[in-house]
């Protein structure tokens, strides 16, 4: 019988799909279905598969209003739970305006003419953030990501950018302040002017990969009951780097800044723990299920695992569309899977 990570909230970010097309990242989209498959699967993480424990934005629904309506909900789920552990990922472009000093985070209604009134600034989402009273919170940003644009070898990388304004992963200052409070830890998938990169085929952000396998355990220790900050830090520290250089000869190193209680963010393997042979032992079952999340989702669609709330798939060629809170309407779809299936290729590379 496995243990629910009761006190598990998580609020999950990929802006996916733009208002303005150029800027669209698609594959933030499946970073946060991979996330959100693992974090529920009662073999793993454990978290309930609730609106009242972990909700989806991207696409459409992604927008500014949404995101800080949904640090408020974080703000009632942990006023009402006062051992909550509350994680929240966002996957996106964020972009610092040097002339002002300000750093955004980019949101479905973007206005490329307008970004400081439309995207959201760090200074909204960081007031937010520090009305959240959980006892512990980990924020992690996997940003950057100009290089995951380029949909063909000979198209350019990287878009054009505003005047005066730059991709780069959030500044120091944004990491410091985010970070004040009591129990608070915040991760970044990058540093400085580095890229995020993703994998071959836009399947998953490297990041997110690696996060996800961190997840189910691969930084643990035979017999660990609960996966911790410093599991997660170990391991994507890492590994993050190493993929970054074999697969897309480049550097990307994450950040790490943690609050000083090393605390746990989900239950290992459904609260059995990690068993005595190690990862080893669990690594077929864990590397299947991410194929099985990356193929189901194909290259134009996301499948649903578990309820999305306010988040509906945008419509396009041969996609699944979510109508609703609850319906999947499935018309003409390719490449969607549900229940077991062979696995996805593996990586080679290509950049976010």
């Amino acid at each position: 019988m496995s243990d629910t990570f009761s006190h598990g909230y998580a609020l999950l970010i990929g802006v996916g799909q733009s208002a303005y097309p150029k800027w669209s990242l698609p594959v933030t989209v499946k970073d946060i279905q991979a996330l959100r498959d693992i974090l529920t699967n009662p073999n793993f993480c454990a978290y309930p598969n609730d609106d009242q424990h972990i909700r989806l934005l991207y696409d459409a629904a992604a927008t500014r209003t949404a995101i800080l309506d949904g640090l408020v909900w974080l703000k009632e789920q942990a006023a009402a739970n006062p051992e909550s552990t509350v994680v929240i990922y966002y996957s996106g472009h964020g972009w610092l305006d040097q002339s002002a000093g300000h750093y955004y985070l980019i949101p479905h209604d973007i206005e490329p003419f307008d970004i400081p009134s439309s995207a959201l600034s760090a200074l909204d989402f960081t007031n937010v953030l520090h009305q959240i009273q959980s006892q512990r919170l980990l924020v992690i940003i996997d940003s950057c990501h100009a290089e995951g644009m380029a949909t063909a070898k000979n198209k350019p990388t990287g878009i054009k950018l505003p005047s005066s304004f730059v991709e780069t992963a959030p500044p120091k200052s944004l990491l410091d302040d985010l970070k004040q409070g009591q129990g608070r830890a915040v991760f970044t998938s990058s540093r400085g002017e580095q890229k995020s990169w993703i994998r071959h085929g836009e399947t998953m952000s490297i990041y997110t990969y690696h996060l996800i396998e961190a997840l189910q355990g691969r930084g643990n220790q035979p017999s660990d009951k609960v996966v911790r900050l410093s599991n997660l830090m170990n391991y994507l520290g890492k590994a993050v780097p190493e993929s970054a250089r074999k697969l897309c000869q480049a550097e990307q190193i994450p950040f790490f800044d943690t609050a000083t209680e090393d605390f746990s963010v989900a239950v290992l393997c459904g609260g059995k723990g990690l068993p005595v042979e190690g990862w080893d032992a669990l690594q077929p079952e864990a590397t299947e299920m991410i194929s099985q999340v990356v193929q189901a989702s194909g290259s134009r669609s996301v499948a649903s695992g578990g309820t999305i709330i306010s988040s509906p798939i945008t419509p396009g060629n041969e996609n699944v569309i979510q109508q609703g809170s609850y319906n999947a309407n499935i018309g003409k779809a390719r490449d969607v899977s549900m229940g077991n299936n062979v696995p996805a290729k593996d990586a080679n590379k290509d950049a976010r």
